[in-house]
């Protein structure tokens, strides 16, 4: 029977798309292209659907439209932008689908624009069984910083994470009703107010982490090379540092005491889990040598240093440091799955 897209998972799809490619070209959250005089030019295309990255039960059409922008802009934001230059959005929409719905995604993919930098460069449309937007950001390494590289994380290495995991998937669960909101008989009654407006702000207005990439350049130790393993946290926290320490050869060890749990979160059944596999946190995870990794924490209120790599014959492999046993498959701590 022919192999499908259920089959391979988003992982080895990509690994087999890239053969089509120049070596290295599919192993970051964006291309890297080659210095022109004004610094190297970053390049990421994203793909959002309806049903299964939006819905109109979950997420207005201005916040279509903003996620969509901050998905790729964070993206640029993890190959270490400090801003975006602009984007590109190809639309794909059935010919029944009202203006309205159009008019407000590009309220909100300016919106996100004018917060976090570049402006709407063009792009196509074209009708379709179903509402597509295909977003392509351009953005610039910042001349006193360099690139960040997935494959750049060394044994030793801290891993650090710029913000808390889990609130866009508490969020989404909200929304769709999987879990009650305060004053609810049947919801969690130690979940505040404040907790549900934030999850859902996080789910639905997520923002790209390019202060972060400024306090990185600005907390990096005198004289150290610049050397920063990373990338952006949209499909869970357990796989962005899984994918760092398989292209860098390592295994992860991750502090169980030390995930980035919002506060409010860490009495729901779920907080865990959503951490470690939630997705659409876009949070950046980093992977640097101690002293820069200690640095950032200093600099930046909210950075919290989650495990380390370690030399390892199982690159890619995740545990905790205090040896206990991680989660088996059946968990669900797999990150976001693409094809099923």
């Amino acid at each position: 029977m022919a192999e499908t897209l259920a089959d391979l998972g988003e992982w080895e799809l990509i690994h087999r798309l890239a053969a089509f490619a120049p070596p290295g070209q599919f192993a970051d959250d964006a291309a890297l292209l080659p210095a022109d005089g004004e610094g190297n030019l970053v390049v990421n295309t994203d793909v959002l659907v309806d049903g299964l990255h939006f819905s109109d039960a979950t997420t207005p059409p201005a916040d279509v439209g903003w996620r969509a922008a901050a998905a790729n802009l964070s993206d640029l934001a993890a190959m270490g932008c400090t801003q975006g230059i602009g984007i590109t959005v190809g639309l794909v929409a059935p010919a029944g689908t009202a203006w309205s719905w159009v008019e407000g995604v590009y309220q909100g993919l300016s919106e996100a624009l004018r917060a976090h930098g570049g402006v709407l460069l063009g792009g196509d449309c074209s009708g379709g069984g179903q509402r597509v937007l295909a977003i392509t950001a351009l953005g610039r390494l910042a001349a006193d910083g360099g690139p960040i590289r997935r494959g750049n994380g060394r044994p030793g290495d801290r891993l650090v994470c710029t913000g808390p995991h889990g609130l866009s998937r508490l969020g989404l669960a909200l929304l769709q009703g999987e879990i009650g909101s305060p004053g609810d008989t049947d919801g969690p009654g130690e979940m505040s107010g404040d907790l549900v407006n934030r999850a859902i702000a996080a789910h639905r207005r997520p923002v790209p982490r390019f202060d972060a990439v400024r306090a990185l350049i600005s907390s990096r130790p005198p004289q150290a090379a610049w050397r920063v393993g990373g990338c952006d946290s949209s499909d869970g926290l357990a796989a962005a540092a899984a994918a760092i320490a398989a292209a860098s050869g390592c295994a992860a060890r991750l502090d169980r005491h030390g995930l980035p749990l919002d506060r409010a979160m860490v009495a729901l059944p779920e907080a865990e889990r959503w951490c470690l596999s939630g997705g659409e946190d876009f949070e950046l995870v980093l992977a640097l040598e101690p002293a820069w990794a200690a640095a950032l924490v200093i600099a930046l209120p909210g950075v919290n240093m989650i495990g380390r790599l370690e030399t390892s014959d199982r690159s890619g492999h995740l545990g905790w440091s205090d040896g206990s046993p991680w989660p088996g498959a059946a968990s669900g701590i797999d990150g976001f799955r693409h094809f099923g």
